[in-house]
């Protein structure tokens, strides 16, 4: 029996997301799988990847092959140069966590209202033109 380590597709049709799992290679690719090492959220912005690195170690010195997809996330993870006995590659970039909006009562006490309009009046805006008419009529 051959073992491979694929991806699992879940998720909508627009939204999708993998499981890396192993399973037979005579099984279909969402079918039943022998075990579940890892996720793979290539949506997300930087996509997620989480690999059980002891498992993935394992299942590779048994001898499951990993198909292309797999192997390249367990590229980026550093777990295939392990196994081979290669350098390291460059850490993953992960998602910054995401400033706490603050709440409308916080901003509210912050600025404290005059209760008065911030346009100025209309009266006071005709009182002014009047004024600069009877100026204009002097001079």
């Amino acid at each position: 029996m051959a073992v491979k380590i694929k991806l699992k597709r879940l998720g909508k049709i627009r939204s999708p997301h993998y499981r890396i799992v192993v399973a037979d290679s005579r099984t279909r690719r969402d079918g039943r799988a022998i075990e579940e090492i890892g996720k793979y959220h290539p949506t997300y912005n930087p996509s997620v990847i989480e690999v059980d690195a002891e498992r993935v170690a394992y299942w590779l010195s048994v001898g499951a092959q990993p198909t292309e997809p797999v192997l390249a996330i367990l590229k980026k993870t550093g777990d295939w140069q392990k196994f081979k006995g290669e350098p390291a590659p460059a850490p993953l970039l992960t998602q910054a966590e995401k400033p706490a909006r603050p709440s409308f009562e916080a901003l509210a006490g912050e600025d404290e209202g005059k209760g008065e309009a911030i346009t100025p009046k209309k009266k006071a805006e005709k009182k002014d033109e009047a004024d600069a008419e009877s100026e204009s009529t002097e001079a």
